[in-house]
């Protein structure tokens, strides 16, 4: 295992920036530069079997990965782009090592120990940000998969907090529930009785 010192290049990306309920994930990956692992990707782009069959093979096969999110109080506290920064700051920070340097997808990263690169659409160009993406997406269904469990009528299974049609007339029958973002305007909207 690397320690610091070491120039070991992090990929970081997030997942759930715009849902209308459950928490932010991010995911940080160290790739092996020994193993190359085939279909890296945006994770938007990939099937959900594609997905989960990444999944397996990055935390196998990366020197290092690790996930982080922010609460939905800590969104509608900080605003969803400070909560999807703390989200990648507790990934990277939960991490046994310091990376070299740290490539984040979009055009803000997060304030840490080592240098921060932000990239436009590095999902679908750094394979490390591809990985971390991958991550950070089925770490987030998973948690709104079992979410679904608790708040069965709102059909997070599905459509994993999104504004859908269904999402939009389960809330307008029962109402928002303690996982719902109450900062995002639908919800506001709703809460105050205008939908």
């Amino acid at each position: 295992m690397p320690g610091e010192g070491f120039n070991w290049v992090c990929g970081v990306d997030e997942a759930g920036r715009g849902p209308l309920a459950g928490p932010v994930f991010a995911a940080c990956v160290v790739l092996d530069p020994d193993y190359r692992i085939d279909g890296l990707a945006d994770s938007k782009t990939l099937s959900e079997n594609e997905r989960n069959r990444l999944t397996l093979a990055i935390k196998t096969y990366s020197v290092a990965w690790a996930i982080g999110f922010a609460s939905v109080k800590e969104i509608d506290r900080l605003n969803i782009l400070q909560a999807s920064l703390l989200a990648m700051k507790r990934a990277v920070e939960s991490l046994s090592f310091i990376p070299g340097r740290v490539l984040v997808d979009g055009n803000h990263g997060p304030r840490l120990k080592c240098p921060v690169t932000t990239i436009v659409r590095g999902d679908s160009l750094i394979p490390e940000i591809s990985a971390a993406s991958i991550l950070a997406k089925t770490a987030r269904d998973a948690e709104m998969v079992a979410l679904h469990e608790r708040f069965p009528h709102y059909g997070f299974d599905r459509h994993k907090g999104y504004s859908t049609e269904r999402h939009i007339a389960a809330l307008r029958v029962y109402g928002a529930s303690v996982i719902h973002r109450r900062s995002f305007a639908p919800v506001r909207v709703m809460l105050n009785g205008k939908i």
